[in-house]
């Protein structure tokens, strides 16, 4: 057989490992554990939503936070983490105009040295939210718009099955051609990276959460630590998982029903901006693992479409059936994705195309990161940021 069919094969492999030997990353039936009982008392709950800048989605998110049915004590602190636009402001004149929950804005002002900004912004929410005493904390992004009864499943699901750490996985904003073309992907690609069924084990094989959505026990987190041990953190959710796993807490991530991002990504640019400022981080800026995932992505979403061209247009007939089979997987295990996300079937074979701009938005990353740009987001520019911890 020639050089490129052993290659197809190869790949084929690959993907015949991913299908049955990736904890089945493919799924997306890890939905939040059913209730096994209200709790009572309900315990009190207090909603840290850390703020940059997001005057804009406000509207849309914070009165969903406000409109919360939950039964026990609980309120809303957002910590306007430097804005100029008038965040603090405006979410002051919703909480006025729409009532429901009580809201309280703190402003801490810039970071301090060995800080990322959200963390710095949790870690003083954080602090005035313990000071009330509640059981949990539910931590939410500013363009996290939650159903009424968010919090409450949130909580049953915390307490009935003596979870530390619940995070949901939210509904990313799916409109615009680009959005649908990478959206679907960026989660597809999370949980082949972390596969949800590892992470809910009860000796889990993986750790990570999404931090969009996250209901913390205050207890556990003030055992790990957080959020001063994983204050350098420019991927916080992963590492926040790994301080209360090394903590002893138990730890739950699934994909959400209830909880949508608003954000719109309606261009390549943004969505760009969003994959490259941390990709490199995630690899611990370590050129070799860099040059690993080139090579990987490469076997795994170029080459099958690639072989199955070339196998046909040459007539190695076993490059072209390896590659084709490969990326005959490839685009089954991302279908249920696509259905999750309401998008058409005709998407998944488009898979490699994704895959490539992941690979030059991973690489753009490292090149940012070494012309010292490091991690940019909202103004602020981190050049040798931390990425999540292994211990």
């Amino acid at each position: 057989m020639s050089p490129l069919a052993w290659i197809a094969i190869a790949a084929l492999a690959v993907w015949g490992w991913l299908l049955l030997g990736q904890g089945f990353f493919w799924r997306t039936d890890q939905r939040l554990p059913a209730p096994a009982g209200a709790p009572a008392p309900w315990p009190g709950v207090v909603v840290v939503v850390p703020a940059r800048d997001e005057a804009a989605v406000l509207p849309l998110s914070l009165p969903s936070l406000l409109a919360q049915d939950y039964p026990g004590p609980a309120e809303v602190i957002l910590v306007d983490d430097g804005s100029t636009d008038g965040t603090g402001e405006r979410a002051a004149e919703l909480a006025a105009c729409h009532g429901g929950l009580p809201l309280t804005v703190v402003s801490p002002g810039e970071p301090e040295p060995g800080w990322t900004g959200k963390l710095w912004a949790l870690r003083h929410g954080m602090a005035l939210a313990r000071a009330r005493g509640p059981e949990f904390l539910l931590l939410t992004d500013a363009d996290i718009a939650h159903e009424p009864d968010s919090l409450r499943l949130l909580v049953e699901a915390a307490a009935g099955h003596r979870l530390d750490l619940v995070s949901q996985m939210a509904r990313l904003r799916v409109a615009s051609g680009w959005e649908r073309l990478i959206v679907p992907a960026f989660v597809y690609f999370f949980c082949q990276l972390y596969p949800f069924r590892w992470i809910n084990r009860r000796q889990p094989r993986a750790t990570a959460a999404a931090g969009g959505c996250v209901l913390l026990r205050a207890k556990t987190a003030e055992r790990a630590g957080v959020p001063a041990a994983i204050r350098q953190a420019v991927i916080d959710d992963v590492s926040l998982a790994r301080a209360v796993r090394r903590a002893g807490g138990r730890v739950w991530l699934g994909l959400a029903d209830r909880v949508d991002s608003i954000r719109p990504y309606p261009r390549l640019a943004d969505l760009w901006r969003m994959v490259a400022r941390s990709a490199y981080a995630q690899l611990r800026h370590n050129p070799a693992l860099l040059a690993g995932t080139v090579a990987g992505l490469v076997l795994v979403y170029l080459v099958p479409p690639g072989a199955l061209v070339a196998g046909l247009l040459t007539g190695d007939a076993p490059a072209a059936w390896a590659g084709g089979l490969a990326w005959a997987v490839m685009a089954g295990t991302y279908l249920p994705m696509l259905r999750y996300y309401r998008q058409p079937p005709w998407l998944a074979p488009l898979l490699p195309l994704t895959a490539l701009l992941y690979l030059l938005m991973t690489v753009d990353s490292a090149v940012q990161h070494h012309r010292g740009r490091g991690a940019a987001w909202k103004g602020r520019t981190y050049a040798r940021p931390e990425a999540a911890p292994d211990r």
